[in-house]
């Protein structure tokens, strides 16, 4: 816990200059920032493939050696991240409401910084500069937690990010180092620490799986903003355009099969089992592994047969229901309208992203309205459930909670308010 300490105390430290900083300043700072991680690529690249490669040898799947991988285009991402996060309205000073009282007290709303932020995050070491940019322009320091697999990659994003941060520091510092810590000795009890660091961090963002969520909710002494593991759906109404509906539903599974807004169960209309079933194997081709209900078994497991690939077609059990694969791995259910597609999705889902592909505007509105999710989609992928098709430039998770904050956070999310009183010797 001390070395929890200590590192809580420097951020408290950096909290408190960059509560100070106008947006110019904190701007200046992230430019840096871009400029560094730019030219230090080769070391990130370094590092990530040590990383990369121990997690091969480990076993680690495919999907998830890719949320782990760095590559020269995916930095070049992260630098377009942050010059967007730069454009960014600064939130901090915002003046949300603002009147005056009978008796002539003057009060306003304002937004102000959370303070110290700490995120438990894992293998993505993308996060690690996406969750930094994010805090710095909204005036917060952050401790980050990432996971083992990707001790090296940190490290090496960490170091930068700092030493950029260190040569803007003169008499009045526009670069504060200690506005960023890495928790990284790789012992687990460094995650008990920061959920029991009452007093120290003002808030905990957990971004991993289920299991890392619950852990995190569960044993939190701190405030939890929750994010969401992605058990994210697509229901294919009787209405539908089949080929957008196969469009759709391969970009959300096999885009990028590890990550949160990508699909796991496919929900089809009985009426249209026959017809769009054998399109969407077609559109598969082999490259996922269909766990089918009842219903749609035999019309799926016919047409893979027929394109011989019959092993990509299996019957499925309870529990694939609501799972989440993280793999080329997807369930299919049957049901007999769209109200039966609402009452399942939401009895399996996460809250994080559905969507529905029909024509039936009384039945789309339904769905936006009725399904209990941060993102419901009509007509597109689950797959832009990100602060950077969102226009955030970078997001600290997708919250699933109803709280706070909800859906892909932003610079807005790392935000609280206060009230300011102004009086002329009001007395009560």
């Amino acid at each position: 816990m001390n070395d929890i300490v200590s590192l809580c105390k420097s951020l408290r430290q950096g909290a408190g200059i960059l509560a100070s900083f106008s947006a110019e300043e904190k701007n200046r700072g992230l430019l840096a920032v871009a400029a560094a991680l730019d030219a230090g690529r080769q070391e990130i690249l370094a590092a990530n493939e040590l990383d990369v490669q121990r997690a091969i040898a480990e076993g680690m799947k495919d999907s998830l050696v890719d949320r782990l991988r760095l590559t020269s285009s995916r930095i070049d991402g992260i630098i377009d991240s942050i010059h967007i996060v730069i454009q960014q309205t600064d939130p901090v000073g915002q003046v949300v409401a603002g009147w005056t009282t009978p008796n002539g007290l003057q009060i306003r709303q304002q937004r102000v910084p959370l303070g110290v932020a700490a995120i438990i995050y894992e293998s993505r070491p993308n996060v690690t500069v996406d969750a930094f940019a994010l805090a710095y322009k909204s005036g917060n320091s952050i401790l980050l937690r990432g996971s083992s697999s990707a001790l090296n990659s940190n490290k090496a994003l960490v170091s930068i990010i700092k030493a950029a941060l260190s040569q803007l520091q003169g008499e009045k510092p526009v670069g504060v180092a200690s506005a960023i810590e890495l928790a990284c000795s790789g012992s687990r009890s460094e995650v008990d620490d920061i959920l029991n660091a009452t007093g120290l961090i003002d808030v905990v963002l957990p971004r991993g799986g289920a299991q890392l969520i619950r852990m995190v909710v569960e044993k939190a002494r701190v405030p939890v903003i929750e994010t969401g593991s992605g058990v994210c759906h697509l229901f294919v109404d009787k209405s539908a355009d089949f080929a957008m509906a196969c469009s759709i539903a391969e970009n959300g599974k096999l885009q990028r099969p590890g990550v949160c807004n990508a699909l796991e169960t496919f929900v089809v209309h009985q009426d249209i089992l026959e017809s769009f079933l054998p399109l969407l194997e077609e559109k598969l081709a082999g490259r996922c592994q269909l766990r089918c209900d009842a219903a749609s078994f035999p019309v799926l497991k016919a047409a893979a047969q027929k394109a011989g690939r019959p092993d990509c077609v299996i019957q499925a059990v309870e529990e694939d229901f609501g799972y989440e694969f993280l793999d080329t791995i997807a369930a299919v259910k049957t049901v007999a309208s769209v109200d039966e597609a609402i009452a399942y999705i939401n009895s399996h889902n996460t809250m994080h992203s559905e969507a529905i592909i029909t024509e039936s505007l009384a039945n789309a509105t339904k769905f936006q309205q009725l399904v209990d999710a941060a993102c419901v989609y009509v007509n597109a992928s689950t797959r832009f459930t990100d602060g950077g098709e969102f226009g955030f430039g970078a997001e600290l998770g997708i919250s699933t909670q109803k709280l706070h904050a909800r859906g892909p956070m932003g610079l807005e999310a790392l935000t609280t308010t206060k009230y300011f009183i102004e009086g002329k010797g009001q007395v009560r």
